[in-house]
């Protein structure tokens, strides 16, 4: 079992975490807070003229900007509506590009009606249309599986399995995986995927599985809150040789109707004890 992590050097927050702060407010809250990286979710991005000028914005903090959320939904019923999906990938890696990002996380996307295998085909042959572009970007792509109740309409990648083997059918550099632990942690061979995703894993992301969850989208827990044991992820993760940010990611109705300042202090204690 690794040691406890004693300080805020490896603590990146999501801005979705803090919901109702804008991309400025998250910079100056998370200085202010100590925490020492960004991932930022593409809505804040959406009120500047430029999206260079988030970028300045945030070269300027001390914050390290960790991934850029989020790009994938590629399977579609239609050849257009798959080609509207890759011009918006290649808007999130020119947007990753401009703030600084060196990661794009992939929500991969599924569709009712379309059968999980052909949409997993569909989320292999989109990531290998955009991926000349991410290389030349200087950009990474990072599949991340979510649990499967989100196979319906969310992503039809739901293990780390699945997303291995697209990583090595694709077998490409800027290719790897995110181990989210609300979406993995149930999968009795994530230890053995997480081994073998070995250094294709390129980001971490942390909360905590409720019961009962009341909501199956926002009603992640604060980490020590729910059942899942993180330190024990986290413990196969840097055995497989991930040294990375521990990035938490918590949708919330709950924490989002709080102050977030307040938030992220809760955010701090909770890493300390629990990760």
């Amino acid at each position: 079992m690794p040691e406890k992590l004693e300080n805020f050097s490896r603590l990146c927050i999501h801005t979705i975490t803090t919901k109702p702060w804008t991309l400025e407010e998250c910079v100056r809250g998370y200085e202010a807070a100590g925490v020492s990286g960004i991932t930022v979710w593409r809505q804040v991005l959406e009120p500047y003229e430029s999206v260079s000028e988030a970028g300045q914005q945030l070269q300027d903090s001390g914050l390290e900007v960790v991934s850029l959320c989020r790009g994938g939904f590629f399977p579609a019923e239609t050849a257009g509506g798959r080609r509207k999906a890759i011009d918006d990938n290649r808007r999130a890696i020119e947007e990753s590009h401009a703030i600084g990002s060196p990661l794009i996380v992939l929500v991969c996307g599924a569709v009712p009606g379309i059968p999980l295998g052909e949409a997993r085909e569909q989320i292999a042959d989109g990531i290998a249309a955009v991926l000349p572009e991410a290389q030349a970007a200087g950009v990474r792509l990072s599949i991340e599986p979510l649990h499967p109740m989100y196979a319906d309409s969310r992503s039809a990648v739901n293990t780390l399995r699945q997303a291995n083997d697209i990583v090595e059918k694709l077998d490409h550099p800027n290719l790897g995986a995110t181990v989210d632990v609300y979406h993995l942690w149930w999968d009795p061979d994530l230890e053995s995927e997480i081994g073998r995703a070995g250094s294709k894993i390129f980001s971490f992301h942390v909360c905590d599985w409720r019961t009962p969850t009341r909501d199956l989208l926002n009603d992640r827990g604060l980490m020590g809150e729910g059942c899942i044991d993180i330190r024990q992820i986290r413990d196969w993760v840097e055995t497989a040789g991930f040294d990375g940010f521990v990035e938490v990611e918590i949708f919330s109705n709950e924490y989002w109707a709080t102050d977030p300042a307040e938030f992220v202090e809760k955010i701090k204690k909770a890493y300390l004890e629990h990760c």
